[in-house]
């Protein structure tokens, strides 16, 4: 992924991102598509509200950009082959990213914790977890 300012992510935060090549680096793409949909809802929006509105917003754009995505996509938990509850990501795009919406004054460990159980959970490998809660976008690319 190329970290240098452009023009359509210049007002957003990385806070961090695995460098790797379009080969090793799965969806992408389609990674790149939702994080540009996630800026132009930050630019619009900037922060303050809650995260329903943020997804709500981010499943509009999906929409508007040809996207196919579930909102509150339920996966069910298992322990020792047992269903023993379930949890609803907030959004699923193409059945290949799962993208987790905060809106808080930081991200920390345990955020990056939570959505690398959901990839676990799901089988997905790429997690985009999207924090609308700063004065400018925090991303971080989780990779299982």
């Amino acid at each position: 992924m190329d970290i240098s300012p452009r023009k359509d992510t210049e007002d957003f935060d990385l806070v961090s991102a695995q460098l790797v090549d379009s080969a090793t680096y799965p969806h992408k793409e389609l990674t790149e598509r939702i994080i540009g949909a996630a800026i132009e809802v930050h630019r619009h929006l900037g922060s303050g509200f809650l995260e329903k509105v943020y997804e709500n917003a981010l499943c509009l754009e999906l929409k508007a950009r040809g996207l196919k995505f579930s909102p509150q996509f339920q996966v069910p938990v298992r322990y020792k082959g047992q269903v023993v509850g379930s949890y609803y990501a907030d959004i699923v795009v193409d059945g290949m990213v799962l993208c987790e919406i905060k809106a808080l004054d930081s991200l920390t460990s345990v955020h990056e914790g939570q959505v690398l159980h959901y990839l676990k959970a799901t089988g997905i490998q790429v997690g985009p977890l999207l924090n609308f809660g700063t004065t400018k976008l925090q991303i971080k690319r989780l990779i299982l």
